[in-house]
């Protein structure tokens, strides 16, 4: 059976990657996954210099997932080419940088850095960070701002680019065909979705920035009716997330029209849980009789 699948030019084992911000650079998670099995390691944010992150309570537990405001903590791109990349680069894995920024000129910055680095495959934008100059409206979150940023960084990437896009949006259709005609290689959807919990005892926020992304199994959903959205309105491919903690969560998001998976808040709860769903969708096709994944790919079926 063939699980290969391709984006931009680069080929992957298997569909099946980390989500970024919940396998850091796989250092950690090595000790209980062989990351060679992975399609790709997908890093924690990387930004031109270090960020302190969000005050603590960063992280709270919520009925179906959790609620995360880490603030894209992270040591800069100096640590990250000295200590994280070289580890990275003694796997037999695809490598996918994710890049955060707070201007345009940040997220230039670090790609331009690693465009020196031919063993980082593709980076991923993360357009979901606040843009301090435009008042803390995100990138991600006005088709104009998405498409500035887009071109402003496929003129200066070595590396296919994927945008990252956030679901705060009222039509996440009009977000992916942004993103698609200023330039972008491929798209990664879904980010968090913004919520908020109070600890009625204390009358005070859970998380100390107030709001903060949801994900986990809550959140599947969504992100499976936004991927097939996109799907209907780009030609670029999706890597499909949100929620995914299962083979059967994985092949939905390939139906749906993503043409990868990235695992994200699973981790957290089972360390194993990568090489799991990559057991599980082999197991899927040797049942169904399948022999080429790429079947699999966008065909729901309509009734």
């Amino acid at each position: 059976m063939n699980t290969q699948v391709s984006i931009a030019g680069v080929t992957f084992k298997n569909p099946v990657m980390t989500a970024s911000g919940t396998f850091g650079s796989g250092m950690e998670y090595s000790e209980f996954v062989d990351l060679n099995k992975l399609g790709a390691v997908v890093t924690k944010g990387v930004a031109n210099v270090p960020w302190p992150g969000n005050p603590t309570p960063r992280i709270s537990e919520v009925y179906g997932g959790m609620l995360n405001a880490i603030g894209l903590q992270n040591p800069g791109i100096d640590v990250f080419l000295e200590r994280d990349l070289p580890f990275l680069a003694k796997y037999d894995t695809r490598i996918i940088v994710n890049v955060c920024g707070h201007s345009i000129s940040d997220y230039v910055e670090v790609t331009e850095r690693l465009g020196d680095h031919p063993e980082v495959d593709m980076l991923e934008i993360n357009v979901s960070c606040p843009n301090v100059k435009e008042g803390g409206i995100s990138f991600g979150q006005r088709p104009e701002a998405l498409e500035e940023i887009t071109k402003e960084i496929k003129a200066h990437a070595k590396q296919p680019i994927i945008l990252k896009l956030s679901p705060n949006v009222t039509d996440i259709a009009e977000m992916a065909r942004a993103a698609e005609s200023a330039g972008a290689d491929a798209l990664s959807m879904i980010n968090t979705l913004t919520g908020m919990k109070i600890d009625i005892h204390k009358r005070t926020f859970a998380l100390g920035n107030k709001t903060g992304g949801l994900s986990g199994p809550a959140i599947h959903p969504v992100a499976v009716r936004m991927v097939y959205q996109a799907a209907q309105a780009v030609k670029i491919p999706i890597i499909g997330m949100g929620g995914i903690s299962s083979a059967e969560d994985a092949i939905e998001m390939l139906l749906a029209g993503a043409t990868a998976v990235s695992v994200g808040t699973m981790n957290f709860i089972d360390p194993y849980a990568t090489e799991h769903v990559i057991q599980g969708i082999w197991d899927y096709m040797s049942e169904e009789g399948i022999e080429d994944i790429q079947t699999l790919i966008g065909a729901v079926s309509e009734r």
